[in-house]
């Protein structure tokens, strides 16, 4: 009722759950679907998903009650290009329409704040490479250092240790993955990811 009274708005179809919302799409093309994301059979994130990947000439833009992450995220990943939640008014449902259709996001002010915030964010740390060929930690330590282009007795003061240990543990990283030289310990530690290749660094 509220949609059918708003300017530049014309409602041409409603439907009850996503299946429905989909098949609707397939009829009647419209330029953009309010979808709501908890409905039965298909919820608002799979029948947007669908909606975007069969019919990309529709927009849609989710309004929801929800507003938590688990709800956003999945929905912009989606193809939602707008979200609002259920108490935004009248006009702001036009904008949001009036942006998606000039290409724009149409999101609510506190889906905006929620979206920076989460850039924000720090990164989560990324796991460690668990060493592959049953290669200890201290081997790998020392095949980065090869990678590195360090010498026995450079890797020997580096970690501490006695060049007659660093042999050892060069010998034991040989014999479990098969390298013949430095020069295929040096591939095999760039494509195993247990050194970064120069230049793929990140500040």
């Amino acid at each position: 009722m509220l949609l059918g009274l708003l300017p530049g708005i014309e409602v041409v179809g409603a439907a009850g759950d996503g299946d429905e919302a989909v098949a609707l799409v397939a009829r009647l093309a419209p330029d953009v679907v309010l979808m709501d994301l908890r409905m039965p059979r298909c919820d608002g994130v799979e029948a947007t998903r669908r909606i975007r990947s069969k019919y990309p000439g529709t927009q849609v833009v989710i309004l929801t009650t929800y507003a938590d992450d688990e709800s956003l995220f999945p929905a912009l990943k989606a193809g939602a290009r707008g979200y609002l939640t259920k108490d935004a008014g009248g006009d702001e449902i036009v904008r949001a329409v009036e942006d998606v259709l000039s290409g724009d996001a149409g999101l609510s002010p506190k889906i905006q704040r929620r979206l920076l915030e989460r850039l924000s964010e720090p990164a989560p740390a990324s796991a460690p490479v668990e060493p592959p060929d049953g290669i200890t930690a201290r081997e790998a330590e020392v095949l980065g250092l090869i990678a590195e282009g360090l010498t026995n007795q450079e890797i020997a003061r580096a970690l501490h240790v006695s060049t007659a240990t660093v042999k050892t543990h060069i010998n034991n990283l040989f014999a479990k993955t098969g390298l013949k030289d430095r020069a295929q310990a040096v591939r095999y530690a760039y494509r195993h990811g247990l050194v970064q290749p120069p230049g793929s660094a990140i500040t």
